[in-house]
Order: C-alpha cells, then sequence, then structure tokens
C-alpha cells in the first residue's frame, strides 16, 4: 500500500468506528459509470460535507491491494439486492490512485504541485510493478501500467480545487495537467475506469465552459441523483437522534435548511455528529477554518447588497442568478456571482425551482450575524443601530417603541403580499436580525399545546431574558399574550432558568388612516413551579 497509489481501507475502517451514516448507495453511482463514456465525475459541496469521507469510502472499495468485505458487507451497498451484482463485480478490483489535494499542497507550499504528483506517483507504480516500463511523460506511463496489468485506474482526487483556491498563481498549470489526463477521449479511455473528483467549487470555466468539459458535474446547485449523499436526510437524522438519544426538533433547527429535489430536507453532516459528540448544540460547521472570510464577501461593493444581506438574515429569501459565476474565489460581476459563492460555500441554501437563496439554519445565521457588525457600510450600521435599538425596547417593555420600529421595518422592506403572519413574521425577524450577539433564534417551536411563534432563547453567557413572540393579523396584541398563556409556549424552554418576556405583536390591516397598524404588548412571565 502506498500514500498515493493504493492507500488501502484504513481511513474508511477509522470512519466506521465512529458515529456513522450508511452512505454505501454512492458506491452504486460510480459502478454505473465504470468503463463508459460518463466515467468522470465531479461533486462540490462545502466543507465539512463529507467530501474526504466518501473519497476514503471509495478508496476501501475499489483498492484490490486490500481485503474490505467487513467493511461493507453489512451496509446497503451489499445487502439491497438491486446493488448486490456490482458490489461483488468491482469490490477491491482496482489499481487506485488517490490525491488529497489539501495534503499535497502542505507538502508542497506554492511549489510545483504538479511536477510533485507526477513524481510521487511515478515513483510508486514503479515501485509496485517492477517490471514496468516508465513513459516519457506521466499519462504514458499510467498508460503503460494499465497494459501492464490488463487493469484500468480508479482515480480519486479529494479536494480537487484546492490548488485553484489556495494558490491562484498555478491555476493555469494545473488545469492543463487535468486536461492532459482527462480532456483526450483516447487517453482517458485506456487509462481510467472511472475517475471521481470532488471539491467546493464547481469546475473552473474557461470562458463559458468548464475548462475540464468532458466531466459529468453534481453541484449543490444541481446534484440530481447525488443529492441523498450531499450531506444527511431526514430520516437519517431522526434515526441518529433516536439512537444516541437526541432532540430531533433541535438537531433540524440548528443544522437542516438544504434541499434538493432528489433528497428533500438535507442536514450538515459534520455539525450534526459533532451536537451527538458532544451532547450539545452549538455553531460547529463555523468554527472550522473557512475558505474565506465570509465578511470578505459581503462587504463587496455592489448595490443592494446591504439591504440582501439583512433580508436572508431576517429570514427572507433572494433571487438568484447563478448561471454566470465563473467557479472561482476572484471573479465577481455582480451580487448575483458573491450570492451563488456563498451558496457554494454552503453558507447560503438554493431552492433549486424557485432560482432563490436563503440562509439555511440557525448554525449559519449565527455567523451572518456576528460578521455583519464589521461591514462598513452605512446602510449596514444603521441597519444594525435600529436593531439593537429594538431589542433594546423589547428587554424594557416599551412596546410603544417596538411597534413604531416593527412599522417602519415594514413601510421600507414590506413583502409584496403583505397579507398574513407569515409576512407579518417576515417583517418582525428582519426587524430583530442583530439578535444573533445574546440570542439564539427558534421557529415554531413545538411547546405545550401547538407552536411559539418565534423563541429568541438566550445564549449560556447572555444576561438577557427569553423572549416568547406571537404574531397575530387583525386581531390583538393583547390576544396574543393570552394565547402564549394559555397555551403554556413558555414550556418549549423546559431545563432554562432565566427570566422570560412574553411579546405579543399585532397587524391591524383595516386600521384608520393616520394611526398606526402594529400594535406590541410586552409582559414579565413567571413560570409555573
Amino acid at each position: 500500500m502506498g500514500m498515493y497509489l493504493n492507500p488501502g481501507n484504513s481511513g474508511f475502517a477509522r470512519i466506521r468506528n465512529d458515529v456513522y451514516v450508511d452512505k454505501s448507495g454512492l458506491i452504486s453511482l460510480i459502478n454505473e459509470t465504470i468503463d463508459t463514456p460518463r466515467c468522470l465525475t465531479c461533486i462540490s459541496r462545502p466543507r465539512r460535507f463529507g467530501k474526504s469521507f466518501a473519497a476514503k469510502m471509495l478508496c476501501a472499495y475499489y483498492d484490490k491491494t486490500c481485503d474490505s468485505s467487513a467493511l461493507f458487507d453489512d451496509l446497503e451497498i451489499a445487502t439491497d439486492e438491486k446493488f448486490h451484482g456490482t458490489y461483488e463485480k468491482n469490490r477491491n478490483r482496482y489499481d487506485v490512485i488517490y490525491l488529497d489535494m489539501t495534503n499535497i499542497i502542505g507538502k508542497t507550499g506554492s511549489c510545483d504541485v504538479v511536477s510533485f504528483i507526477q513524481e510521487s506517483v511515478t515513483k510508486e507504480i514503479l515501485d509496485a510493478y517492477p517490471g514496468l516500463r516508465e513513459g516519457k511523460v506521466f499519462d504514458e506511463t499510467l498508460m503503460n501500467a494499465a497494459e501492464l496489468t490488463g487493469n484500468k485506474f480508479i482515480m480519486i482526487i479529494d479536494e480537487w480545487d484546492a490548488p485553484i483556491r489556495e494558490i491562484p498563481e498555478i491555476q493555469k498549470q494545473y488545469l492543463q495537467f487535468l486536461r492532459m489526463l482527462f480532456k483526450g477521449s483516447g487517453t482517458t479511455d485506456k487509462i481510467f475506469a472511472a475517475v471521481y473528483m470532488t471539491g467546493i467549487l464547481p469546475i473552473k470555466k474557461d470562458g463559458s465552459q468548464s475548462a475540464i468539459s468532458d466531466f459529468k458535474e453534481f453541484t449543490v446547485i444541481k446534484p440530481r441523483k447525488f443529492g441523498p449523499y450531499v450531506g444527511f436526510t431526514e430520516e437519517e437524522v431522526k434515526r441518529l437522534c433516536q439512537e444516541y438519544h437526541s432532540d430531533f426538533q433541535m438537531m433540524k433547527q440548528w443544522y437542516d435548511g438544504y434541499t434538493f429535489r432528489t433528497a428533500g430536507a438535507v442536514y450538515n453532516p459534520g455539525s450534526v455528529i459533532e451536537a451527538i459528540r458532544n451532547d450539545d448544540f452549538d455553531s460547529y460547521w463555523t468554527q472550522t477554518s473557512a475558505t474565506e472570510s465570509l465578511m470578505e464577501y459581503i462587504s463587496l461593493d455592489f448595490d443592494g447588497l446591504g439591504k440582501t444581506v439583512a433580508e436572508l438574515i431576517g429570514g427572507g429569501k433572494v433571487k438568484v442568478d447563478t448561471k454566470g459565476f465563473a467557479n472561482d474565489l476572484v471573479t465577481y460581476r455582480n451580487q448575483d456571482d458573491v450570492l451563488t459563492l456563498l451558496i457554494h460555500l454552503g453558507y447560503l441554501a438554493y431552492d433549486e425551482e424557485a432560482e432563490q437563496a436563503y440562509i439555511p439554519n440557525e448554525e449559519i445565521r449565527m455567523e451572518f450575524a456576528k460578521v455583519i457588525r464589521e461591514v462598513k457600510r452605512d446602510d449596514t450600521i444603521k441597519r444594525i443601530r435600529e436593531s439593537d435599538q429594538l431589542i433594546y425596547d423589547t428587554i424594557h417593555g416599551n412596546g410603544e417603541a417596538v411597534a413604531a420600529q416593527i412599522e417602519k421595518i415594514h413601510e421600507e422592506e414590506a413583502p409584496l403580499h403583505y397579507n398574513n403572519e407569515q409576512a407579518l413574521r417576515s417583517v418582525v425577524k428582519r426587524a430583530y436580525f442583530s439578535y444573533g450577539d445574546e440570542f439564539v433564534m427558534l421557529e415554531e417551536l413545538p411547546a405545550g399545546v401547538g407552536y411559539a411563534d418565534i423563541v429568541y432563547l438566550p445564549k449560556k453567557a447572555s444576561r438577557m431574558p427569553a423572549l416568547v413572540i406571537e404574531l397575530k393579523w387583525n386581531k390583538s396584541a393583547e390576544g396574543a399574550i393570552a394565547q402564549i398563556k394559555e397555551r403554556n409556549y413558555p414550556r418549549a424552554m423546559e431545563g432554562y432558568g432565566g427570566a422570560i418576556l412574553l411579546v405579543g405583536i399585532n397587524y391591524d390591516k383595516d386600521a384608520p388612516a393616520g394611526k398606526r397598524r402594529h400594535t406590541c404588548v410586552i409582559e414579565k412571565y413567571q413560570i409555573r413551579g
């Protein structure tokens, strides 16, 4: 076993020894492409969405120098009859070339990454096959090896885009290397049975087309049949919560929000696993080192971007044209390119049918709320000050001031169809959009009899009271407070020992001219012992 040629199955064995969700169905999709015109597959997804796990699983499955039956025989790929024929046929039958590009960059720095790959892989192939004739160029050596063994390679490239993201000056040379391997069909046909590349960004565009056009691409914008393998599905998370006695509703609030047509609701897998390991819900995804600073992107000087970010933090959705994005970290023509990049990085989710972007969950919303304070645009600073004042007025029971600010937000930024409680909820969330310093926001939280509309729960270090907000349309703010009490919504915070404020907000669409349409009542709440 080598570092780059046939690395074995130890990586996947370690994964199986921890909290594990069976994603072996992915193997069947790659098996379908072997020795077909579709044999080149590129899957892009955000960091901590299982890219390396999938790559190590494929290595363990295809590597002919080990026996991985004990790792796979109890998984879907082996136990589901529709996969069984290809499972036995392809398991541990190929020479595997495995390139972890992040690791390789760590070894080479900004030196010649391409030469390092060619020299390292060539050496391991010659060591594995002493009678092999080395070619004049790298792909010729690979071709000679395939002819000698009568067995083509499976090539797996993890974090394929790391050189483009981290060392832009070698982009041209690196893409030429990939073209050399995968652009000429004659070369590809003779050397590779299948190729699997995964990274954060889709393949870099060369003009309007992919620089390596023979690859079939599956992105977080259009994952197609790979949708169930981008993250954890809702059923998978429910099973994990049941097995490890974790709160599914909290898991959904914190880590759900990504949705794909072929998979339904999709959760951030890295954060779900960390929450289970630590028995604690927190923003684990944003604690990892980011590809680039979120603030750098949302600070870009495009008209309307500040208002768009505020709308996103407030729970809104915005239209995005994703087609013009150049698939790199430096080429931005407009707001759409910035938002498209944030989708690929996982900071935003994407509704493919509506072509809209939105912040998927509380974990990511907290990150936006934190970094928004560092943005220096005047319009953003003004919004933050107004939101901070709103929170202050709420904590101090000033219902008149709260109603006035919500009215102001409604007049400036109300949805086109402001005609129900859902529209009112959108305005309220925009008004409180700076909450992230002190609170975690929870929506439609199951509690007592029914659901609390919005709950702002103080962070552990905060001295703020919890806010339980009930919204009414054409009724009364007093009626909203009465409903909170009657249905015992504060029960949602079982175990929380701090102060609680009840906030009732009503919108009266038939209010007389000159009279404020929004009203607010705020009361302290005493938990019944």
